[in-house]
C-alpha cells in the first residue's frame, strides 16, 4: 500500500479524543482490500489508490456524524463504490498499469493463462449492470450475506438475490461464449 496515505483535515473539537487511532487502525486493516475492490472497477493501480484514498478523506469529514463506528467499513466500500463509478462515468478511464509481478512468480505459460482466464472474468463483471456487478462483489469478494450486501447498498434482501441470480447467469453466459 505504497501509494496510500491517511490524511486527517479536522479539528480536534469535531471529532473525539481517539479519531486518529480509529482511523489508522481502519485504514490498515481495509485499505487493502478495498484496493482490490477499486481495480474491479478501474484498471490503473494509482486510479485506484486515489479513489481508496479519497474514501477515507470523505470518511473523515463524517466520522463525527457516523452513528455506528463499527459500519466504517462498510460506508468506505460504498464510497469506493461510488467513487469508482463517477471516475468511470466521467470518462477518465485510465490506462493499464501492471503490477509488478510477485517474487515466486509462476512459469510464464501459467501466468497467462491465469492472467486471461482472471481477464475473462474482470471483463465480463465489467460488461454487467452496476447493481449486478455491486452486488455480485460483495457477495463473492467480500464474502457478505445478502443481507449485508442490501444494509450497505440500501436496498431490499430480495432485490440482492435477484441481482445476484441474474448476475451470475449473464457472467455464466458471457463466460461460455468466450471459451
Amino acid at each position: 500500500m505504497d501509494g496510500l496515505t491517511v490524511g486527517v483535515s479536522t479539528t480536534r473539537d469535531q471529532v473525539p479524543d481517539d479519531f486518529e487511532s480509529q482511523a489508522a487502525a481502519l485504514f490498515n486493516a481495509e485499505a487493502p482490500s478495498l484496493l482490490h475492490l477499486a481495480r474491479f472497477y478501474v484498471e490503473d493501480k494509482t486510479a485506484a489508490e486515489d479513489l481508496v484514498q479519497e474514501a477515507f478523506i470523505r470518511l473523515s469529514r463524517s466520522m463525527a456524524r457516523l452513528r455506528d463506528p463499527a459500519r466504517g467499513a462498510a460506508y468506505l466500500r460504498s464510497i469506493v463504490i461510488n467513487l469508482a463509478r463517477d471516475h468511470n462515468r466521467r470518462g477518465l478511464v485510465s490506462l493499464h498499469h501492471r503490477p509488478p509481478p510477485p517474487d515466486d512468480a509462476p512459469s510464464a505459460e501459467e501466468a497467462a493463462l491465469g492472467h486471461s482466464i482472471r481477464q475473462e472474468v474482470i471483463d465480463a463483471l465489467r460488461a454487467l449492470p452496476g447493481r449486478q456487478r455491486d452486488c455480485l462483489t460483495l457477495r463473492y469478494y467480500y464474502d457478505m450475506s445478502p443481507a449485508d450486501i442490501a444494509d450497505g447498498l440500501g436496498m431490499s434482501v430480495n432485490s440482492v438475490k435477484t441481482h445476484l441470480q441474474r448476475g451470475l447467469r449473464s457472467l455464466s453466459v458471457a463466460l461460455r461464449e468466450d471459451s
